[in-house]
């Protein structure tokens, strides 16, 4: 899994590619990102899968934010980012979110 950030020339906001790579797909058929930045939606964001296997979204965030998020896979079963800039506990579950950090440098 990897998380790929670039910042607009403001650096108002950052365009983070989430990537599943083929391995931690296994043989997924769906992946969807549940997060902040979309109300926690299972199903408003489903990940692309590519030719190789691997599934990934780009999205556009606000920049200087820290955005929770997990993976739905076939509909199922969650996953954390293995990449995530950090993990916090979850506040619903025994479980840890993944964190992706957008802070700039200014």
């Amino acid at each position: 899994m990897a998380l790929k950030k670039t910042f607009s020339k403001d650096k108002k906001r950052c365009s983070v590619t989430f990537i599943v790579e083929k391995d931690a797909a296994k043989d997924a058929q769906t992946i969807n990102i549940a997060g902040d930045f979309n109300s926690w939606s299972s199903t408003e964001t489903p990940l692309k899968k590519a030719k190789d296997g691997s599934f990934s979204v780009k999205l556009s965030l606000d920049a200087d934010r820290e955005y929770q998020f997990r993976y739905l896979i076939d509909g199922c079963r969650w996953e954390n980012d293995w990449a995530a800039d950090k993990y916090i506990p979850a506040p619903y579950s025994n479980a840890e979110n993944s964190v992706v950090v957008t802070y700039t440098d200014k």
